[in-house]
């Protein structure tokens, strides 16, 4: 009698069981949502309560660090660490992470005398931070612990300790770190929010570190960055004739031109709009064309210093509802022009 082959075994699932299919509940999904904001909006407010002197002491430390805050931590309060040190570096405060295990292998030799290290641990027993306790005391690096437990080895050897002691984890299970790490991350923002303030950080600071983002090209790009000049410009005299005029317009695309004196400042402007307007207004093409630039043009134009970030331009043609504007130098001499697609070209709007 034939015998029938074994079916294959997937060498994926060889020694353990396959998992089990489950339904979701969309009742119980809510609410162990709302109840994990619930927990962590009261660790939150709870550790707010415990802020105190050493806070501040705390913020002292850093500020007079030469060199730069190391932070550290393990597991999820090593991926806390990295997002600490980046917002620290981002706002003013020179900072780096260092692995624990790394630095006991060798990274330690980044750490000096002049810097500062922030150590992150819940529970302040992380046998790999608390291996290299010792040595950074024989270094004399200053300590600064973020940790649940204010008797742990780690809080011990800590200069100044700040608490991100939670009554409860908002896992169900009360194990994996929620909420104490929800603490943890705010505990950086506020350390990183009081060091800027204190080194008078400002909006233009911000922006040389992140010179990539929207934020970087809206606070370091200036007018005379995207300005159009030379020969681009629609510029004209007072004399011009309207044909003139209207040719100077249409060969430099900016949809105006621009009536200039001797001197290369503005006298006033004549538009698409301009136009538009003449025409509704009755005027013929023969009467037109007897008129000069500066029978038809409009005095003081909108105008804008080179020198100005260039979100000031897009702001000033914004609250004027006009989508040119002239650009000008400290003496008031026309040497450039600025319209909306420049800015949107170069993302500033």
């Amino acid at each position: 009698m034939a015998v029938a082959a074994p079916a294959p075994v997937s060498q994926g699932h060889v020694g353990r069981s396959l998992p089990k299919h489950h339904t979701m509940n969309s009742e119980r999904a809510l609410e162990l949502a709302r109840r994990t904001l619930d927990i962590e909006a009261q660790a939150l407010l709870g550790v707010k309560v415990l802020l105190g002197e050493s806070f501040a002491r705390a913020v002292q430390l850093v500020l007079h660090c030469r060199g730069r805050v190391v932070v550290m931590g393990m597991g999820k309060s090593g991926h806390v660490g990295r997002k600490i040190a980046a917002t620290l570096a981002s706002t003013g405060t020179p900072s780096m992470f260092v692995h624990p295990a790394e630095a006991s292998h060798g990274d330690l030799g980044m750490v000096t005398p002049q810097d500062v290290v922030l150590a992150i641990s819940n529970s302040g027993e992380s046998d790999e931070l608390n291996v290299i306790l010792p040595v950074l005391k024989r270094l004399m690096v200053p300590l600064l612990a973020i940790t649940g437990r204010a008797d742990s080895t780690l809080a011990q050897h800590a200069d100044e300790v700040l608490s991100c002691a939670v009554e409860q984890e908002a896992c169900p299970l009360n194990l994996a770190p929620t909420a104490s790490t929800t603490v943890q991350m705010a505990l950086g923002d506020a350390l990183a929010v009081a060091l800027l303030d204190a080194r008078g950080f400002r909006p233009e600071d911000f922006a040389r570190s992140h010179p990539g983002g929207s934020l970087g090209r809206k606070l370091l790009m200036h007018v005379r960055d995207l300005m159009r000049q030379g020969d681009s410009l629609p510029l004209v005299k007072a004399d011009t004739t309207f044909s003139d005029l209207l040719r100077t317009m249409s060969n430099k695309g900016l949809g105006f031109a621009v009536v200039a004196d001797g001197h290369g400042r503005a006298l006033g402007i004549f538009t698409d709009g301009d136009l538009r307007r003449l025409i509704e207004a009755g005027h013929q093409g023969r009467e037109l064309l007897a008129l000069s630039a500066a029978d038809v043009m409009r005095p003081n134009p909108r105008q804008v210093r080179d020198d100005a970030l260039a979100v000031e331009a897009a702001d000033l043609m914004e609250a004027h509802r006009i989508t040119s504007v002239l650009v000008v130098d400290a003496d008031a001499r026309i040497v450039g022009a600025l319209n909306t697609n420049d800015l949107m070209q170069a993302k500033v709007i």
